[in-house]
């Protein structure tokens, strides 16, 4: 069979199995989750969970694969960044269904119409018997840490730009340590917590909000691991690192949505009220 020149600067993915596999691994895990739920058995999930996990690192190493063999044009990246700038979004989008529902429970909690809330709240917010976070403690520590990461993968990138292996890898290294901190510290914190997750609406959101939020950070720690690994492979070149610049945009996402977090839930969340020190 002829072969054709390439003519274009996009790049056509060959057939790839990880669609498929991805997609039937999540169905398998979904049904694991259920008849965990239903106090069936565990393995099914955590067998369509193994299953999502390979398909990640398989599909991801031929992205990698694809960027190694200059097929990564800048016309794809250009695609490339659409993609991730659309991810980042919807990221936002989820994180704003948790504020809507912490501010729901914020603004209407004496709200005649939900009587039912009224009646399990006392029509205060936090609900009776709620001793909130001290916010100038733990989750101030985790602010600074927080800020202070967005500054070292800050340094990174431009170390990266102009060249300089030795403030590319500090700085990942740093950042990496930073937000491993952030991971123990809130540990600590849950693990001190004066209320639960369950029984009451505040700690449901306040948990679903802060909780992703960490998974995020747990996330995007092993995003810059992988780029360290990538940076003593030297597959990063000052016009080409699109990896490491997805993962630094998605830690300032991170680093943003803290700061919300931070000002909301447990600053103003915790005017006139009993802190838990």
């Amino acid at each position: 069979m002829a072969t054709h020149a390439k003519n274009h600067d996009y790049h056509l993915v060959d057939p790839s199995p990880w669609p498929f596999v991805g997609s039937l691994s999540a169905f398998v895990m979904a049904l694991g989750a259920i008849a965990w739920m239903q106090n069936v058995t565990p393995w099914l999930f955590f067998i369509g969970l193994a299953g999502v996990l390979y398909t990640m690192f398989t599909w991801w190493a031929d992205v990698i694969k694809e960027a190694n063999g200059n097929d990564h044009t800048e016309i794809v990246q250009i695609s490339h960044r659409y993609g991730m700038i659309l991810f980042i979004i919807s990221e936002i989008m989820f994180f704003v269904a948790w504020f809507w529902a912490y501010f729901d429970g914020f603004f209407r909690v004496d709200d005649l119409e939900q009587f039912a809330r009224v009646a399990a709240t006392g029509g205060v917010w936090p609900p009776q018997g709620i001793e909130v976070f001290n916010p100038w403690h733990l989750p101030l520590f985790n602010t600074l840490i927080l800020l202070t990461s967005g500054t070292t993968v800050t340094w990174a990138h431009h170390a990266l730009l102009e060249g300089n292996r030795d403030g590319l890898k500090w700085g990942l290294i740093l950042t990496i340590l930073l937000g491993a901190l952030f991971t123990v510290v809130q540990v600590i914190e849950y693990a001190g917590a004066g209320f639960s997750f369950s029984g009451n609406i505040y700690g449901s959101t306040f948990y679903m909000a802060t909780g992703f939020h960490g998974f995020h950070v747990l996330v995007g720690t092993i995003f810059l691991i992988v780029c360290l690994v990538r940076m003593l492979q030297g597959q990063f070149t000052p016009k080409q690192h699109l990896g490491f610049e997805f993962a630094a945009w998605y830690w300032h996402f991170v680093d943003v949505v803290w700061l919300f977090l931070f000002a909301s839930i447990y600053v103003w969340g915790s005017w006139n009220v009993t802190v838990f020190h």
